[in-house]
């Protein structure tokens, strides 16, 4: 007789509120939440309670879809103004530094695996492999952490590590997949055209995101849709679509998905704060899906056999690989300063996107390929508990946290009218205005000023972002400083004469 699907929803339910619950527990008591998503999927698993779950393709299924939608989430948040000083050396950490550490952590780990009786005639291209596969900082872990701790980090180590942590999994991907196709190869081993693929998806990868990106802006603002909840679907639509799309003409999807969110969030669209806050939650439910499905696949009992080559190589990588690769690229940066380099160091961590790049080895039926994958679980566990719980303390240790310049907030918050500190200012819709474009989300206002209300000849109106303007129309704008509202642009835009400043109150 066929279960029901009650059967199945049940289980789900109850380890998708295990798994909140978890992540409630892990903000009281300072433990990455991700690392106990893990805990709670491989408790709930074969050698636990019992649920059964060995599909490698549906697991990596699962886990490519919500990497998408982490990673778009985590473009759409990064702002162009906060990572431009540190694009260049983010970039170099994403490429060079995951070539570097593949390749010191490959050799290691080929002598670490050769002296081990668990892993008897393992070849130098398995263990760079295995290298690759840990090479790429994590985004889920990494944006998780270093959000959910508010962590106001000094020299723009947080929007760095951000950058870095979101733009390496391409790179890593494609070593991946370059020593998986020179594995099956054998000895006809291309390593030029390896190369040369290597170049072309991160070039085709970049190039799409970019351009998908705006034209998806564009298709956003000129689309009227008449179900206002429909926008935050769209954009989730189009993270898919871009993936997609670079997929089939070679490009890297993964590349592709940030970039595109980076364009699509530095750029003006319709019911933009809704969007931001619907993916915030899909983030949240991806990472949560994507290490509940990882915690199912793994089996402990295989974990304790290669415990100890596993621990040694996840010191190694710790204090060895990642340093070596941070300090060589950042060399050339004078900017940063030798307590910099070492907590960039510190922030090597592993997380779910090596698990799910470990799997390719197992569906690709690799030699070795399970004795990868659970080397790799380990050495995630491993960084999730050595390093992902001691980022504030070795942050504040190094002196790298700004002061909190917050007052303490009353016991009963109240607002009182004369403590508003609100600016308020009538803005004339002229000639000039209308060369941004004919768009309320057009005219270069700054983030923190809204448009409340439009008066056109003699009708007041609430507007939209993708509300159509006409010379006449008198916009009143609000926000909470009057410096905003004094740059150059809009100084070119408004009549001179319109000039008066209300403070609210």
């Amino acid at each position: 007789m066929p279960l029901n699907i009650e059967f199945y929803l049940l289980p789900v339910s109850l380890l998708f509120l295990l798994s909140i619950l978890a992540g409630k527990i892990s903000s009281r008591f300072g433990l990455p939440a991700l690392l106990l998503f893990l805990a709670v999927g491989m408790l709930s698993g074969s050698d636990g309670l019992g649920i059964q779950f060995h599909d490698a393709e549906a697991a990596h299924t699962i886990s490519t879809v919500a990497l998408c939608v982490i990673l778009f989430s985590g473009g759409l948040d990064t702002k162009f103004n906060e990572i431009k000083p540190v694009a260049s050396s983010g970039v170099v950490l994403a490429t060079v530094g995951v070539l570097l550490m593949a390749l010191v952590t490959g050799f290691l780990t080929w002598w670490i695996l050769g002296e081990s009786v668990v892993a008897t005639n393992v070849s130098i291209l398995t263990a760079l492999l295995t290298a690759s596969i840990m090479s790429s900082t994590d985004s889920a872990s990494v944006f998780s952490i270093l959000r959910s701790r508010n962590l106001n980090l000094k020299n723009n180590l947080r929007p760095l590590l951000e950058l870095e942590s979101g733009s390496n999994d391409p790179m890593a991907y494609l070593l991946v997949i370059t020593l998986v196709s020179l594995i099956q190869q054998g000895d006809n081993v291309n390593f030029g055209y390896a190369a040369f693929l290597l170049f072309v998806q991160l070039t085709v990868g970049a190039l799409a995101g970019y351009f998908l990106g705006k034209g998806a802006v564009l298709f956003i603002n000129r689309i009227q849709l008449s179900n206002h909840s429909l926008y935050p679907i769209l954009v989730f639509t189009v993270a898919i679509f871009v993936f997609s799309v670079a997929y089939f003409i070679r490009g890297n999807g993964y590349l592709a998905v940030y970039v595109a969110g980076l364009v699509i969030g530095n750029s003006k669209f319709v019911h933009k704060r809704s969007s931001l806050e619907f993916f915030d939650g899909m983030a949240w439910l991806s990472q949560l899906l994507m290490f509940l499905t990882l915690g199912l696949l793994v089996n402990p009992n295989e974990l304790i056999p290669i415990a100890g080559p596993a621990i040694v190589i996840s010191f190694l990588m710790i204090f060895i690989s990642r340093p070596v690769a941070v300090f060589l690229c950042l060399a050339p940066f004078k900017k940063f300063r030798l307590r910099d380099k070492i907590f960039i160091s510190w922030v090597g961590l592993r997380g779910a996107v090596p698990i799910i790049f470990a799997i390719i080895p197992l569906a690709e039926n690799i030699p070795h390929a399970r004795l990868i994958f659970n080397v790799v679980f380990f050495c995630t566990l491993a960084s999730l508990l050595i390093q992902g719980t001691s980022l504030s303390v070795v942050a504040k240790w190094l002196h790298l946290v700004e002061d909190s310049t917050e007052e303490e907030k009353p016991a009963q918050p109240t607002i009182r009218p004369e403590e508003i500190k609100s600016v308020s200012k009538q803005i004339q819709v002229t000639h000039e205005s209308l060369k941004y474009g004919e768009r309320l989300m057009q005219l270069p206002l700054p983030e923190s000023a809204k448009v409340v209300l439009v008066r056109r000849d003699d009708c007041y109106f609430v507007p939209m972002g993708n509300t159509p303007l006409k010379i006449g129309d008198v916009l009143l704008v609000i926000t909470d400083s009057a410096e905003g509202l004094k740059n150059k642009e809009i100084g070119k835009m408004l009549p001179e004469q319109d000039s008066n400043l209300r403070r609210g109150g």
